[in-house]
C-alpha cells in the first residue's frame, strides 16, 4: 500500500468554546456545559480553566461544583452546536473531499498528494486551523501522520490549538515512550488487564507477542499491538446511515413509577418514530435500556417479524420489555432510553393494512407535518402530560 497522509482535526472544547464566541464574557473563566449543579447529569465539556481544578468529561456535576464552585454552568444547546460543526466541516471539506466526521468537533482527514497545492501538508494544516480561528472563532488541535491512529494521538498530545506532525517511519519512535492510556482503543477494562501483565507504556506494548495479546483481550488484543506498532490501515471513510436510532434521558431523581417510565418511553418513542419517517426507513429490532440507582446499566432487545415505524408499535415494544425489566429488579430507575435497530427500507402495500393501522399511518403523518413546522411540542398526547419539566434530545 503506497504512503498516505492523514490528518486528524479535533476543536479543543467544542461546547464551552462555542458558548464563549456567543458570550465574549465567559472568556477566561471556568465554564462548564452539561447542566446545572443541582440536577443529575454529568459534564459533557469543560474550558481549560475549569480543568485546572479536576474538571473532566463524564465526571458528575455534582462533583465538578464541589471541586470549583466558582464554574459557570451551562445547559448547553445543541442547536447551535450542530451550527457551528457545519461551518467546522464545511471547511474542511474545502481542503479534502475526503473527510470521515468522528462527532461534532472532530475528523480524520486523507490529504495525500494534496503538499503540491499547498506547499506542504502542515502548510495545510496551518491554514486549516487558522480559517477555523478566523471564521468560527473557535480553536483546533492538528496531528499528522501516516495512518489514524497515531495522527489521533498526535492531535490529542497537542492540545490545545497545536499542531504535532509524525514523519514517515518514525511512527513507532513517537508512540513507544507514552502511557499505554494514550492509544485508541485502550479502556478501563482493558488498561487492567495490560497493566495486569506489566505493560505500561505504548512501546511496551508493541514488544508483547501479538498472539499473548490476543490470549488476553481476544482480537481487540491483535489490533493495539498494530496501532502500538504504527501500523494502522484503516481507510478515511465518508459518513455512511444511521444504523440504529435512540433516544435516552437522565431523571433529577431515581424513580420506579411505572406511569412516569412509560410516560417517558412513550415521548422517546415518537421522536425514534419521527425519525425513522423521515428517513423512510422501517425498524426491525426494538432496544430499551434502563440504568439503575447503582449505575448497573442493561439493554433488553425485541426482534419483530416485520419492519415498523409507527410510535404505536415501537412504545408497545418498549414498554413490555420495561415491565419484564422491572418485575425482575427492584431498584429504582436514573436512565431510560428506547431505540431501534435492524433498518430496513420502508415498503409498503397500504390496501393490505387493517383499517386501524393505515389510520394510524395517516394520523402519525399529520402530527410530523404539524410538528415539522411548529416544534415537537406543538402536540403533546395525553401520556405525556406529566412530562412538562422534562428536557428531551432533539
Amino acid at each position: 500500500m503506497a504512503r498516505r497522509t492523514i490528518i486528524h482535526i479535533d476543536l479543543d472544547s467544542f461546547f464551552v468554546s462555542v458558548e464563549q464566541v456567543l458570550n465574549p464574557e465567559l472568556q477566561g473563566k471556568p465554564v462548564v456545559v452539561g447542566g446545572k449543579p443541582d440536577r443529575r447529569g454529568v459534564v459533557a465539556t469543560a474550558s481549560y480553566e475549569a480543568r485546572a481544578f479536576g474538571l473532566h468529561s463524564g465526571m458528575p456535576l455534582v462533583t465538578a461544583v464541589r471541586l470549583c464552585p466558582e464554574a459557570i454552568f451551562i445547559e448547553g444547546n445543541f442547536t447551535r452546536y450542530r451550527e457551528f460543526s457545519q461551518r467546522f466541516m464545511a471547511i474542511l471539506n474545502e481542503f479534502s473531499p475526503f473527510i470521515e466526521p468522528m462527532g461534532l468537533d472532530e475528523a480524520y482527514l486523507d490529504v495525500t498528494g494534496f503538499e503540491s497545492i499547498h506547499g506542504s501538508i502542515r502548510q495545510m494544516a496551518d491554514k486549516m486551523k487558522q480559517r477555523i480561528q478566523n471564521e468560527l472563532g473557535l480553536y483546533a488541535s492538528v496531528g499528522i501522520a501516516s495512518c489514524k491512529v497515531v495522527a489521533k494521538v498526535a492531535s490529542e498530545l497537542s492540545k490545545p490549538d497545536g499542531l504535532i506532525e509524525v514523519a514517515p517511519g518514525e511512527e513507532r519512535d513517537f508512540l513507544s515512550p507514552l502511557p499505554v492510556e494514550k492509544l485508541p482503543g485502550v479502556g478501563k477494562q482493558t488498561l487492567k488487564v495490560i497493566k495486569g501483565l506489566g505493560v505500561h507504556t505504548i512501546g511496551g506494548l508493541s514488544r508483547m507477542p501479538a498472539y499473548a495479546l490476543k490470549s488476553h483481550l481476544g482480537t481487540a488484543g491483535e489490533m493495539l499491538h498494530r496501532f502500538a506498532n504504527g501500523i494502522d490501515d484503516r481507510q478515511v471513510l465518508p459518513p455512511g446511515e444511521a444504523k440504529s436510532i435512540s433516544r435516552e434521558n437522565t431523571f433529577g431523581e431515581d424513580t420506579r413509577d411505572r406511569s412516569f417510565l412509560e410516560a417517558t418511553l412513550w415521548t422517546q418513542s415518537e421522536k425514534v418514530g419521527a425519525d425513522l419517517r423521515k428517513k423512510g426507513k422501517q425498524a426491525k429490532c426494538v432496544t430499551l435500556k434502563l440504568r439503575y440507582a447503582d449505575f448497573a446499566t442493561i439493554t433488553r432487545s425485541r426482534t419483530l417479524n416485520e419492519g415498523v415505524d409507527t410510535d404505536r408499535a415501537i412504545f408497545e415494544s418498549g414498554v413490555d420489555l420495561l415491565k419484564r425489566a422491572l418485575a425482575i429488579e427492584v431498584q429504582t430507575v436514573r436512565l431510560i432510553g428506547i431505540g431501534v435497530s435492524n433498518l430496513v427500507e420502508a415498503s409498503r402495500q397500504t390496501m393490505l393494512f387493517a383499517p386501524s393501522d393505515r389510520k394510524l399511518e395517516e394520523l402519525n403523518k399529520a402530527i410530523d407535518s404539524i410538528r415539522n413546522r411548529h416544534g415537537f411540542d406543538a402536540i403533546q398526547t395525553g401520556r405525556a402530560i406529566r412530562l412538562k419539566d422534562i428536557s428531551f434530545q432533539p
